[in-house]
Parts: structure tokens; C-alpha cells; sequence
């Protein structure tokens, strides 16, 4: 498991993204519960995830509307099969409109380029 922790942060909301190989949806689930049990991501707002199985495109938004599909089309345009990626949210308090979408693009980027120099 891989999490990095205060990767951006924008009028008050930070953002983290975290992931590992992951094969099922019942693989991520498990995932989920692990990563929650740090109390610092059971109180996220949003735990925004997506995994490309064998059966297609897993995802789940957690309340960030379109936020599992911006993952999961990351996922599928780095050809990364069998690997979950969770983008964590916690509002600051502020709206940020479009922008939240470009944090999360930018967390799965810096998640990408983390496992691609390992």
C-alpha cells in the first residue's frame, strides 16, 4: 500500500492519493476498509476510487460526483490493469467547481509517476 499524504491542498481542501495491486472489487473494498482504519482517512469527506479488473472498470465517486470516472479514465489511458488508485479528499470549507476535478487528475498523476519510478 502506497499513500501519499498532502499532495495538494487548494482553499482549505487537502487532497492525498493512495493505491496498490488490486485484482477484485471485493479486493478494493477491503482496501477501503484498511485505509480507514487510519482515523485520518475514516474522517475524509471523500474517498474517490477507481480499478480496472479483468470484468472492466470498477469505481466508486464516495460523493465526488464524476470523481471515480476522471481515475478510472487515467487508469485506463496508463494501461494499468489490476491496480487501485484512491484519491481522498477533505473539504476545506470552500466550493472548488472545476478545480476539484484537476486535483484529482493531478493526484492520480503524481500517484502514476510514484509507481513508474519504483
Amino acid at each position: 500500500m502506497l499513500i501519499m499524504q498532502n499532495i495538494i491542498t487548494d482553499r482549505g481542501s487537502r487532497y492525498a492519493v493512495s493505491g496498490a495491486p488490486c485484482a477484485t472489487e471485493q479486493d478494493a473494498a477491503a482496501f477501503i476498509k484498511a485505509l480507514k482504519r487510519h482515523k485520518k482517512f475514516a474522517k475524509a469527506t471523500h474517498n474517490s476510487w477507481a480499478l480496472i479488473t479483468a470484468e472492466g472498470l470498477v469505481k466508486n465517486d464516495d460523493g465526488e460526483s464524476g470523481a471515480g470516472m476522471v481515475i478510472g479514465r487515467m487508469l485506463e489511458r496508463a494501461a494499468l490493469t489490476g491496480h487501485l488508485i484512491v484519491v481522498t479528499r477533505w473539504y476545506g470549507g470552500k466550493h472548488l467547481g472545476g478545480d476539484r476535478f484537476r486535483h484529482v487528475q493531478e493526484a492520480v498523476r503524481l500517484y502514476l509517476a510514484e509507481i513508474k519510478s519504483d
